[in-house]
């Protein structure tokens, strides 16, 4: 019998009166079903949520015992990394390499992050003593801002969600997570574990339901104070325009059109396995992909047939087998839409030069299959060019002159993502400060540290996550006054009511 999952909210187990079917892309097998949240339940965790606040257990508790109990979270999951990767692989269709070691691995080592960041984050500084226009001691203190909002994606639902979820405990918050309708298994997993941990009740809540019903509600509800939104840009615009209702904090982290140029220089060998990571991974259902690549005239044919000759070697196939590289899409409406675009790269006049095709024949029977395609001769006001197409299809552009590479490349509503590949450094670092994106992997890509501050320019959303900032997204910053003068003619209000009027009265 198929296990049935509930939501997770006020530290237990909630149901609801219908249930999903949470389906394995590469098999099309239901592996679970999951209570379908409405707005009900999202008023429900918020009301949870607020009251855990107001009760002052977890915000109350120094920052270094709240790190004792994620730190207690983080061992927790550890121990749990091969059941997490499991049902990760079952929801998400990522393959088993990729889930141990960068789904869930790499979720665990970004908590981690943030516990420690949580030991050292400066919630409390004194500031210098003031003698003019009085004599006074100042303080600034980090205060959480209450209940957080995260809405995460079905591309990473683990990773995206720890971005948010860490610093939004770490700075004491309480949190109404909402998973993707595909892909909330592994989030309910870790939601069990916080508890276990020692997560206060209502501290951490995890609710399913579909986007526009439950993501909406607490996008505008007025008691959720910070949204944290990873999504496209255009559900963004309506998140945003949502949370204006109170002025809620907004994070988002949205679309993206990654332009990878190549420059002639560049390590060809190098370059090509790189690219090929770039548009790959997740089977290129991610927002930092990097699906146009600029390649220089003078060395673009040799590059596209190392790159197609390579690409052909890749596997494509059961995520579960460890020898898989690249695994299925997340559905069938998902599959449609890449097939539509590469439909749509023809007739604009993109030359295929690979893939292009639903994957059929043995081994392929089941699940939601595209090959890895690659498009030349591509235009940047194509549509394939200009638009996310969250899929293993790849932009070939030409370009002459490095000023021509950067203006195709800031040519785009877009500015999440950019790589630059060259044996000179310097020059790589000059092109790099020329590109509008949040974030340039020069001979690079994909790699997002904890360390670093990750976020888009332009459409690509607003605000930072991860970095030594983070927990500055989930705090209130608040100045306190302390009057050291002792005496009314030493103080400013004295000065200033004392100051006779103007020969005309005023």
């Amino acid at each position: 019998m198929t296990q049935r999952w509930e939501m997770f909210i006020d530290g237990g187990h909630v149901g609801s009166s219908e249930y999903d079917d949470i389906i394995d892309p590469a098999t099309e097998e239901v592996v679970a079903q999951v209570a379908r949240g409405d707005l009900a339940s999202a008023d429900i965790a918020v009301r949870a949520a607020r009251a855990a606040h107001e009760r002052g257990e977890w915000r109350s508790l120094p920052p270094g015992e709240r790190a004792d109990v994620l730190q207690r979270l983080v061992d927790l999951m550890g121990e749990d990394m091969d059941r997490l990767a499991d049902l990760h692989v079952a929801e998400n269709g990522s393959t088993i390499r990729t889930a141990i070691g960068f789904h869930v691995g790499y979720a665990i080592s970004n908590l981690q992050y943030f516990v420690d960041l949580a030991r050292r984050y400066p919630f409390e500084e004194g500031g210098p003593t003031l003698f003019y226009p009085t004599a006074a001691m100042g303080r600034v203190r980090r205060e959480p801002i209450g209940v957080c909002a995260a809405i995460v994606p079905w591309n990473f639902p683990l990773l995206l969600a720890i971005w948010k979820i860490g610093p939004a405990l770490a700075a004491g918050n309480t949190v109404v997570l909402k998973t993707d309708e595909k892909t909330p298994l592994t989030m309910l997993a870790v939601a069990e574990l916080a508890h276990r941990a020692g997560v206060p009740a209502g501290v951490f809540n995890v609710i399913t339901g579909p986007g526009e019903v439950v993501g909406a509600r607490l996008a505008a509800h007025p008691d959720v104070r910070k949204v944290a939104f990873t999504g496209s840009t255009e559900v963004g615009k309506q998140v945003m325009a949502l949370a204006a209702g109170n002025i809620k904090r907004v994070t988002l982290e949205l679309g993206g059109k990654g332009p990878n140029i190549v420059l002639p220089d560049a390590d060809l060998e190098v370059a090509i396995d790189g690219s090929i990571f770039a548009f790959l991974l997740q089977t290129g259902q991610a927002c930092e992909s990097g699906t146009r690549l600029l390649v220089h005239s003078s060395i673009h044919d040799d590059f596209v047939a190392g790159l197609v000759k390579r690409a052909q070697d890749v596997i494509v196939g059961d995520p579960k087998d460890h020898d898989t590289d690249v695994g299925p899409l997340i559905s069938a409406e998902q599959r449609q839409r890449v097939l539509d675009y590469i439909e749509l790269g023809v007739k604009e006049g993109a030359t295929l030069v690979l893939g292009g095709e639903q994957l059929r024949g043995a081994g392929y029977e089941t699940g939601f299959w595209v090959e890895p395609t690659v498009f030349t001769d591509v235009t940047n006001d194509m549509r394939i060019a200009r638009e996310e197409i969250f899929g293993p299809v790849l932009c070939v552009l030409r370009y002459d002159t490095i000023d021509e590479a950067v203006r195709i490349a800031n040519d785009t509503e877009y500015g999440l993502s950019a790589g630059v590949w060259s044996r000179d450094i310097a020059t790589a670092m000059e092109v790099a400060e020329r590109l509008e994106s949040g974030t340039v992997w020069i001979n690079d890509w994909h790699m997002v540290s904890c360390e670093y501050p990750f976020g888009g320019y332009k459409q690509s959303g607003l605000g930072r996550e991860l970095g030594p900032g983070s927990l500055d997204e989930y705090t209130e910053q608040k100045f306190i006054h302390v009057d050291l003068a002792g005496e009314r003619e030493n103080h400013i209000f004295d000065v200033v009511l004392s100051t006779p009027p103007a020969e005309d009265g005023r």
